[in-house]
């Protein structure tokens, strides 16, 4: 079964009655929408972190529960009339649990952020030690940022990749761990393409003392999928997101030992989250279920073997990509070859209808506004059915926007690749078998 037949008659009248009432209600916010759609349509995406949401969790984000309000946790609600809410959410934890091998799931965080700052709550106290990969070297708003909460509460220590080929340097960790005695540690990061050595970072955290972090909302239907090496093992809690490429609803998840179960929940509820979405949490369980099949765990092996192909592709047109290539869906390229920024880049593709982000790199001097990298990901495109041929041919795509310039015939060219893979109504294709 494809992800699109799971869409069918109800999901599907359902979605065109909520069409015909929102142009009724709204015209100027249909107009919009309708706008986005056909956007979408004509472009290709490659931002990493977007994908095709499934239409089966779309049918459930826009279900009955949505009207529910259910705060507090199954069985101990502060409201009445929780009764299915509860069975949904206990469907939700039941399939994380299983399609991770987690002791302990909580389905409520909404976001993959929020998800962090419940696990800082849980396991620290403001002013902290924390070690985590640097800004500057793909780590995360929310492990140091002074922007964001995390740089505000707790002291972070940066760790960083090698400057000769881009590789976390596990021994500056191991040093920096020694140096700092930081509480916690936190692996993962934003736009390195490479696996975490989980075993490593997991004596590191050992050896200190210090609780270890794992941080895959990049990758969390890799690891679901068994395509990723799975943090489960060796980290005391996990940090994931639900939408990215596991196509389920924009939402965080943790998963954590079952000796931090009851922290991990009231950091979550009542600490940073009053009642939870459980429109939400009806569409993770759609997500949990639809990861754990065989057509999904297929398309989390072309969406790597894609971003394979699309790092090769970039390096024969000149740029260099960071490691030398990828383990992931995500590739992150040096355009400074080419003779222009990541920003300059971004531009110029996006013109051609092109959607990839500019991307600071690893001991980069330009400022971040221009930055010298640029970011993609083949999550979308492989969910729209475009295989390693589309995907050559994209990074030859680009290649020539950044030596040539702006190109009537490669936009052309964009739109007709676009067209040939999107779905009327929903601006692609979600077969993941095509």
């Amino acid at each position: 079964m494809t992800v699109t037949d799971a869409a069918t008659g109800s999901s599907e009248t359902t979605g065109r009655w909520a069409s015909e009432a929102l142009r009724r209600a709204d015209p100027q916010l249909a107009d919009l929408l309708a706008a986005e759609a056909e956007r979408r349509a004509e472009t290709i995406q490659l931002l990493a972190g977007e994908n095709l949401t499934d239409p089966a969790v779309l049918a459930a984000l826009g279900g009955p529960l949505i009207d529910k309000y259910a705060e507090g946790y199954p069985g101990r609600r502060h409201h009445t009339g929780c009764a299915l809410a509860d069975a949904a959410e206990l469907l939700a934890i039941d399939r994380a649990r299983q399609l991770f091998a987690a002791p302990h799931a909580n389905v409520q965080p909404r976001s993959a952020t929020s998800a962090m700052l419940a696990a800082y709550a849980a396991l620290l106290r403001p002013g902290d030690v924390v070690l985590a990969m640097s800004l500057e070297h793909g780590g995360h708003l929310s492990c140091g940022s002074r922007a964001n909460f995390s740089g505000r509460w707790f002291e972070f220590i940066g760790y960083g990749v090698r400057e000769d080929d881009g590789l976390i340097d596990l021994d500056q960790v191991r040093e920096l761990a020694r140096r700092h005695r930081p509480k916690a540690i936190v692996a993962g990061s934003i736009s390195h393409p490479r696996h975490p050595d989980w075993a490593a970072f997991r004596a590191i955290a050992e050896e200190v003392d210090a609780y270890l972090i794992a941080s895959v909302a990049q990758t969390t239907g890799l690891v679901a999928a068994g395509v990723a090496p799975s943090p489960l093992p060796y980290a005391d809690v996990t940090v994931a997101a639900t939408h990215k490429l596991l196509r389920g609803p924009r939402g965080g998840l943790l998963l954590s030992t079952a000796e931090l179960a009851d922290r991990i929940d009231r950091a979550v509820f009542p600490f940073s989250q009053g009642g939870a979405a459980m429109n939400e949490v009806a569409g993770k369980a759609v997500a949990f279920a639809r990861a754990g099949t065989p057509e999904y765990r297929a398309y989390a092996h072309r969406t790597v073997a894609g971003a394979r192909v699309l790092a090769a592709g970039l390096a024969e047109a000149g740029m260099r990509p960071l490691t030398g290539g990828t383990d992931t869906h995500l590739v992150t390229a040096d355009v400074r070859p080419l003779g222009v920024s990541g920003a300059e880049a971004e531009r110029r593709c996006a013109a051609a209808g092109l959607l990839l982000g500019k991307c600071a790199l690893p001991y980069d001097s330009a400022p971040p506004s221009e930055a010298s990298g640029i970011r993609l990901g083949s999550g979308t495109v492989t969910t729209q059915g475009m295989g390693e041929a589309e995907l050559a041919e994209i990074a030859a795509l680009v290649g020539r926007l950044l030596v040539e310039g702006t190109d009537v015939r490669i936009g052309a060219r964009v739109r007709e690749l676009a067209g040939a893979f999107a779905a009327p109504g929903r601006g692609a294709s979600h077969s993941p078998t095509r």
